[in-house]
């Protein structure tokens, strides 16, 4: 009895041996196929192994993440498992203000398996919207009839270009392929006639700032005009009223003096002046003194005539 509990037990510890050698062996070795790379962490610390085939792996200490590289690619425009149109995608608009269609296909495929894994969360969405930006911003150049028709093959090689120096700029760990436009056509009749309705809108703006400009380009000189001549009017004005005040100042210097030197001669000739201005058409005979005026002739009601 005690013979054959010792055999069992022999037995179990011998299976259960090598139950820990099978799990160690299957935790030890790993394989990397042809489009594969492996990244290696030891005790958190990442390396990349690329030859395809079988390694080893300390157990329990480096784990081993396994990065396909292979040539993957997603559409932009479009749904790719039912090719329904994504009009928030696949609208755009064009140099000359027209909307159109275009769907994209990005081709892609992993560079740096360690970057992909550790510098970003969702490095394929960063390259979807990096695309997006580059498409729209080339898209927006062209017209619609090289969009549609002639100029697809510049406009790729362009977006391609963009989409390079981005990646470069943001090293993602991922390296374009190529990017294809599948289809560009008009937009549905609803966008179309949005558009008319936009267009129209444009050109009533456009008109109206024309009329605008028309009116003050043909107002402002006439302003200018007025203003001038109000201007030299105003200072033609001025000049005369400052001459005239100047000469009544002399004349009234000039009479001041010939007041101070013969001040009755002086009353009576202002007198004289002043009549001839208050009744300039009026002939008179002045009869009389210094000290008094006797008679006072008017010569018109006699002879009927003016000199």
């Amino acid at each position: 009895m005690y013979t054959d509990t010792a055999k069992i037990f022999k037995i179990a510890k011998i299976v259960i041996i090598a139950l820990l050698v099978i799990i160690v062996g299957s935790q030890a070795f790993y394989t990397i196929g042809e489009q594969e790379q492996a990244v290696v962490t030891t005790f958190g610390k990442p390396s990349c192994v690329s030859e395809p085939g079988l390694h080893f792996k300390i157990p329990f200490v480096q784990k081993v993440t396994m990065v396909d590289t292979t040539i993957k690619g997603f559409a932009i425009g479009y749904d790719q498992a039912t090719s329904v149109s994504i009009p928030d995608e696949a609208l755009m608009i064009t140099s000359d203000y027209n909307f159109v269609n275009v769907d994209f296909f990005v081709e892609y495929k992993v560079n740096d398996p360690i970057t992909v894994l550790y510098a970003s969360e969702k490095p394929v969405e960063i390259l979807k919207n990096i695309a997006q930006s580059c498409i729209r911003s080339t898209v927006g150049n062209y017209e619609v009839d090289s969009v549609i028709t002639s100029g697809k093959n510049e406009i790729q090689a362009v977006i391609r270009d963009k989409i390079v120096a981005k990646l470069e700029e943001n090293n993602i760990g991922i390296q374009l392929v190529n990017i294809t436009i599948q289809d560009a056509e008009p937009p549905t009749e609803a966008v179309m006639e949005a558009f008319k309705a936009v267009e129209t809108a444009k050109q009533e703006k456009e008109t109206a700032i024309n009329n605008a400009n028309k009116y003050r380009n043909e107002a402002l000189p006439a302003a200018e005009a007025d203003v001038d001549q109000i201007s030299k009017k105003a200072e033609a004005t001025k000049q005369a009223r400052i001459n005239e005040a100047e000469g009544q100042v002399a004349r009234f210097n000039a009479m001041y003096e010939e007041y101070i030197k013969n001040p009755m001669i002086t009353k009576q000739r202002m007198f004289f002046e002043t009549m001839e201005e208050v009744l300039p058409d009026m002939k008179l005979i002045i009869n009389g003194t210094e000290q008094e005026i006797d008679t006072i002739l008017p010569l018109d009601s006699f002879t009927g005539t003016t000199n």
